[in-house]
């Protein structure tokens, strides 16, 4: 292994694994593996050959090369590598080169502007060494008015997103006609990030501009690149609807690393209640940059990300006479090779996130590359393969969602080839326990699937309205494998399309890809403005779906973790006026959520009960506000919000039991409801490993009969309630012939995105798996990992929450024989 501080990281490794056996619940060494090359080929312009010698590039790696030859064959190329195995040079050598021999233009696609931004400058790097005349650009919401004409007109390579793609280009194509006709390649980088909702409005987005390449005579090829996922050639062929040509084999070498699992201690052993992910990711992260080792931090909010950069920049960027006093445990013991660092004054902790202004963000990716910043803490808008230089250690705090998106994390180390430690640092959320307490399920668990669904009703139907305003329908012209005439016949009632002759025509005066968000349920970005002392300047910017929890009024934005508390919010405007102040306490919203059963479409027994699938109308409120002191967590006051509903329609599956089985089993109402609480969030947890979907995808609630709220709502109003007084907001201690529990797990997108029918054909495997899950944790009344948060005068009760949770799970698994 190499003596450098690089090495370091994985001797920390070793040291932390030692220091803290009892926290460690898996680790794996990945060994390091030799690179597998090809010669040039012949066929390589000479400019383009000279500058990759010129970079220092003399041979290609394995599968780059084979990426040249299935482009030239007129293939659709997949490339299925690793995170830093030179992915980007297997389509920046076609799109080159087919601009250099004949003009040919490229579209490449990414989806994040900060992925744009970096691949722009690895193309201007190499048109400057091969002096070859290449007009790259960027073409995105950044990009000024006055350069966009020389960009539809002279660019060769155009670097764009999806967004940009369905909004400013194809509605406009006429204006990029020179472009279409010539367009060669189209680029679709890291293509995993391209499922659920996003990846099936993209997949339209494409149906659309093949469309318009056809128009214009033009068929153009694709080169796609993903990280490892599960299903790459299926997903890739759902997205463009063609066949590719796989290249799964790497060539590109690889240095060591340790992947440790982390598990923080049992403060409470009853109750399971463990210590936070942040303090044990601040602890691991202070071990690393004391001994000069380069750390990403990943986090799963942009509020984490804020709080742990500034627990962080106490710790190192402050002035020493004012940094916080060491609490906890003293730090490892630094070893020869160890690179102490020095007190300097200079900002080494950086935060990254979105919302962040764009020079903002590029900022600090530079710094990142010079090797001006120490540690970086950041959301999943660095897990994509933004060139950030050399890391020796990545921390993830908290799993990520996925396996696929776990690994492209931990993939983040290592990229020069030098040994790396990795560390996952779970957090009290169930899947995270479910998956550290089993770490050969993570280490050896295939990557999860990706899934689209671009016939969606409703996805469908924006993008057909998109398409025919963009160019006319002729009838039995098909859009993917759908036969459009029912569909374009609900469009004609609607009076946006006229139908004369087998053509429909758009007639409608709106502009229809303006109320079509690719990425979100709603448009419109807030923006965030300092007021401070009269002055009007923008700080950054948040999304619709984040406004209502971090821009209410008296809510403490934190940026660069600088707190900035918020004045006034004008919803309509989409703006949130800020001052700068100085707290020690963030604030955090509180919400809940309600159902409505609007249709049934199927049912069956399941045991004593009945499992349902349908329709429910969803309401989202925002009640108020916590303020968190830094440092100790505890609540030190609270505030209200008032705010608009936000409502969607969409399909769940849902669980009940009749009264009769209700009376035999509980003593009141409230037994009720904390067993039915305890199983459904058992229930969630194994639901969401087996569709491999996202918590924001897949939501819980539960609730009385006909309306549900969510769990986090009835927790909080359970916890008030002690044992044996009646429950709070009209509950009736006595169960009641009206009073139905109900477990619902529910599409969190309007119309479904398809994971509540498949869940409900296998229902009786989930409620299988969450009883084991639930009998085989190792708590005594229930915790976080099975049952979820138990009150702490639950510890009093019996039956347990676990116990509760079990006799329900039992109920719907038992047929009407064997239970009575």
């Amino acid at each position: 292994m190499p003596t450098s501080v690089a090495a370091n990281a994985y001797s920390l490794g070793e040291r932390l694994a030692h220091k803290y056996a009892d926290r460690i619940t898996g680790q794996i060494r990945i060994p390091a593996s030799a690179a597998s090359y090809a010669q040039l080929p012949h066929d390589i312009p000479a400019p383009l050959r000279q500058a990759l010698v010129l970079r220092g590039i003399s041979q290609l790696y394995s599968h780059q090369a084979e990426a040249w030859d299935a482009a030239a064959r007129g293939q659709h190329v997949l490339v299925v590598t690793p995170t830093a195995s030179g992915k980007s040079l297997c389509y920046q050598l076609p799109m080159i080169a087919a601009a250099l021999r004949g003009g040919g233009k490229s579209l490449c696609l990414f989806p994040t502007k900060a992925l744009a931004q970096d691949q722009l400058a690895e193309l201007e790097a190499l048109n400057r060494l091969g002096n070859m005349g290449l007009r790259p650009h960027t073409f995105d919401g950044d990009t000024p008015g006055d350069a966009r004409q020389a960009v539809r007109l002279r660019g060769d390579l155009v670097l764009s997103n999806p967004d940009m793609l369905h909004q400013a280009i194809l509605p406009h194509h006429t204006k990029w006609a020179q472009f279409f006709e010539q367009l060669r390649f189209v680029v679709i980088d890291e293509v995993h990030t391209y499922r659920g909702v996003f990846g099936s409005h993209v997949a339209n987005v494409l149906r659309r501009l093949l469309r318009i390449a056809a128009f214009y005579g033009s068929k153009p090829q694709f080169l796609l690149c993903t990280a490892t996922i599960g299903n790459p050639v299926e997903h890739a062929e759902a997205l463009i609807g063609a066949p590719v040509h796989p290249i799964t084999r790497n060539g590109a070498p690889s240095g060591e690393r340790l992947i440790l699992l982390w598990n923080p201690p049992v403060v409470q052993q009853q109750l399971g209640i463990r210590a936070s992910a942040r303090s044990q990711t601040s602890r691991i992260a202070r071990h690393a940059l004391r001994a000069g080792l380069k750390t990403l931090v990943f986090a799963n909010s942009r509020l984490l990300v804020e709080v742990l950069s500034k627990y962080l920049k106490d710790a190192f960027d402050a002035d020493p006479r004012k940094r916080k006093p060491a609490k906890t445990e003293p730090l490892l013991e630094l070893v020869p090779g160890d690179r102490p660092r020095e007190s300097r004054m200079q900002r080494r902790i950086q935060a990254y996130r979105g919302g962040y202004l764009p020079n903002e963000r590029r900022a600090v990716e530079q710094a990142m590359r010079a090797g001006e910043i120490d540690g970086l803490v950041a959301t999943s808008a660095l897990e994509l393969g933004v060139d950030i230089g050399s890391l020796d250690l990545v921390i993830l705090n908290g799993f990520p969602g996925t396996i696929s998106a776990a690994w492209q994390r931990l993939g983040r180390a290592g990229r020069r080839q030098q040994p790396a430690l990795g560390v996952l640092v779970a957090s009290s959320d169930a899947l995270d326990q479910y998956l550290v307490r089993r770490p050969d399920y993570f280490f050896s668990k295939p990557p999860e699937h990706a899934r689209i669904h671009p016939d969606q009703t409703l996805i469908l139907f924006d993008h057909l309205r998109c398409a025919a305003f963009e160019l006319p329908f002729q009838q039995g012209e098909l859009f993917g494998a759908q036969d459009l005439a029912v569909f374009l016949d609900v469009l004609v009632d609607e009076s946006v399309l006229h139908k004369h002759e087998g053509r429909y025509d758009w007639i409608a005066d709106s502009y229809p890809a303006n109320a079509v968000n690719l990425r979100s349920v709603a448009d419109g970005n807030f923006v965030v403005v300092d007021s401070t002392d009269g002055r009007q300047q923008i700080l950054a910017e948040v999304d619709y779906t984040g406004a209502a929890l971090t821009l209410y009024e008296g809510a403490i934005y934190l940026l660069q973790a600088e707190p900035w508390q918020v004045e006034r919010l004008d919803w309509t405007g989409r703006k949130a006026y800020v001052k700068r102040t100085f707290v020690d306490y963030y604030t955090d919203a509180i919400d809940y959520t309600r159902l409505n059963i609007l249709d049934r479409f199927a049912s069956v027994q399941t045991g004593l009960g009945v499992c349902c699938h349908g329709e429910v109308h969803v309401l989202r409120r925002v009640t108020g506000y916590k303020k968190i002191r830094y440092y100790t967590h505890e609540n030190i006051g609270y505030g209200p919000i008032s705010l608009p509903d936000q409502v969607l329609h969409t399909t769940s599956l849902w669980w009940q039991l009749p009264a009769a089985a209700l009376e035999q089993l509980f003593s009141d109402r409230q037994q009720a409801l904390d067993g039915f609480l305890a199983a459904a969030h058992a229930l969630h947890l194994v639901a969401r490993v087996s569709a491999m979907a996202d918590n924001q995808d897949l939501r819980l609630a539960v609730g009385d009969g006909e309306a549900a709220t969510s769990t986090r709502a009835l927790r909080a109003a359970s916890q008030q309630t002690q044992p044996g007084q009646q429950a709070q907001h009209g509950q009736q201690t006595q169960l009641s012939a009206r009073f139905v529990p109900t477990i619902y797990l529910y599409d969190n997108y309007p119309g479904g995105m398809g994971l509540s029918e498949p869940l409900f054909a296998r229902q009786v495997e989930l409620v299988t798996a969450a009883s084991t899950l639930i009998r085989g944790c190792d708590c005594e009344l229930g915790c976080p990992a099975c049952v979820g948060p138990v009150a702490e005068d639950r510890e009093r009760v019996l039956p347990s929450q676990k116990q509760l949770a079990e006799m329900v799970l039992k109920h719907l698994l038992l047929n009407t024989q064997d239970a009575s």
